[in-house]
């Protein structure tokens, strides 16, 4: 009876009073529930990240550089949770915590003692206000690519949802040179300072050297024309040196010594669901990896490529219930940079499954890719069948689903570790 109500309001209202309604409702829940908790940010020393990919592996990076420096910290990321050292894994499977639980999680940060409390924080989030009344020591912006059009409508909306994180005048902020959207985001005050990174020549973290294995990275970043920093990583891929920079950038600016921002980098040793090898030992390598939009996709496959001495197989598909437009980009993609293809269901949600692997195909026959395309649409035997086919030397990525513990089918929550389901047709 109630849904029936606020259906027939909206229906009854213009659609600017109906959003009207809802953001003030947004803003006086946060409010409700902060107060509920003691006020629990107020105080805390906040960085948070945001940006399209690379969020979650940068939060760790700062984590485990404060650590390194002798900090007590709290981190939130989409894989992992930690207050003062204690791990736990995200199983949300959701793209934004409810206000609720981050207000629960500042109380757990206060209690700790936390000096730090590093956050990952989405688009949703942000429009959502979930940071609202939360004072800003550090921003940082990873990079802006396709994504969420399903919610925001277009990028410029995404674009000005990321937006919310830098128009309070953090103390620090931090950009991303090379970033297509870098004039857009760097139009925000930083209330002391900013720094940009990248490769770009004006950028005052630059990556000046980059070389990559087949598991790790190292680069060189000089900041400010004088400050030299010999970076190593266990975490592969060029995206992850743009990762680890970011860290870096704002380490540099928080004041952290220098060889605590070296050693902080190095002690990150793996993520879940982040470049996650699951099949040590084995003739040819198996990667889970998170990756759900065509940019994540895109540097995955080439991050793969680069290692890889034979071939690369993909098991791969797409969401339910979120941006349409990417699915064909998405399948465009893999038939240009994967060797062979096993097209998948991920999570459905309430879509058909199939009308999903139909908008994906597309992209790959579009490209080209028939040839090289097999199509399971079950996750399981997907996976089997990339592997019955894997040789020496090979790759086999299995993308989408990352770290998750769950897969959403048909509304209902199931289940499910990309991981571990690989380890268990390994032990077969």
């Amino acid at each position: 009876m109630k849904e029936e109500l606020v259906k027939g309001v909206r229906r009854a209202l213009p659609k600017k009073a109906v959003r009207a309604l809802e953001e003030a409702y947004r803003k006086g829940r946060v409010k409700l529930i902060s107060a509920k908790y003691g006020n629990p940010a107020r105080g805390l020393k906040v960085i948070a990240v945001t940006g399209t990919n690379g969020k979650t592996t940068t939060v760790n990076y700062i984590n485990e550089i404060l650590k390194e420096g002798g900090y007590k910290t709290a981190m939130f990321s989409t894989a992992l949770i930690e207050v003062a050292g204690k791990t736990t894994l995200n199983d949300l499977n959701a793209t934004v915590a409810s206000t609720e639980r981050m207000q629960q999680f500042f109380r757990d940060a206060k209690k700790a003692g936390a000096d730090y409390v590093v956050l990952e924080i989405t688009s949703h989030a942000l429009q959502q206000h979930k940071l609202d009344g939360v004072s800003i020591e550090a921003a940082i912006m990873t990079n802006l690519t396709q994504d969420h059009l399903d919610y925001h409508g277009t990028m410029e909306n995404y674009a000005a949802a990321k937006a919310k994180l830098f128009k309070g005048e953090p103390k620090f902020i931090v950009l991303n040179r090379d970033d297509e959207w870098f004039d857009y985001f760097n139009q925000f005050y930083a209330g002391a300072q900013k720094i940009t990174y990248g490769t770009h020549e004006d950028a005052e973290a630059k990556i000046d050297y980059v070389k990559l294995y087949k598991k790790g990275s190292e680069a060189t970043v000089v900041i400010d024309h004088q400050t030299k920093l010999h970076l190593a990583t266990a975490l592969p891929g060029k995206f992850n040196v743009y990762n680890m920079t970011a860290a870096a950038a704002t380490a540099y600016l928080l004041g952290m010594k220098l060889p605590d921002i070296v050693e902080g980098i190095a002690n990150l040793e793996g993520i879940p669901g982040r470049f996650e090898r699951v099949a040590e030992g084995a003739a040819y390598d198996v990667i889970v990896d998170y990756a759900h939009t065509p940019d994540a996709l895109e540097q995955l496959l080439e991050a793969a490529k680069a290692v890889t001495k034979n071939r690369v197989i993909l098991v791969f598909g797409a969401t339910g219930d979120r941006d349409k437009a990417k699915r064909p980009i998405m399948g465009e993609i893999a038939a240009r940079l994967a060797d062979r293809i096993v097209l998948t269901d991920e999570e459905s949600y309430n879509e058909d499954p199939e009308a999903i692997r139909t908008q994906v195909r597309e992209g790959i026959e579009r490209a080209g890719g028939d040839g090289k395309l097999t199509e399971v649409a079950d996750r399981r035997e997907a996976i089997e069948k990339a592997l019955s086919i894997a040789k020496k030397n090979d790759t086999v990525l299995v993308t989408g689903m990352g770290h998750e513990q769950y897969r959403i089918i048909n509304g209902e929550r199931v289940p499910w570790n990309d991981g571990e389901v690989v380890k268990e047709l390994l032990s077969k």
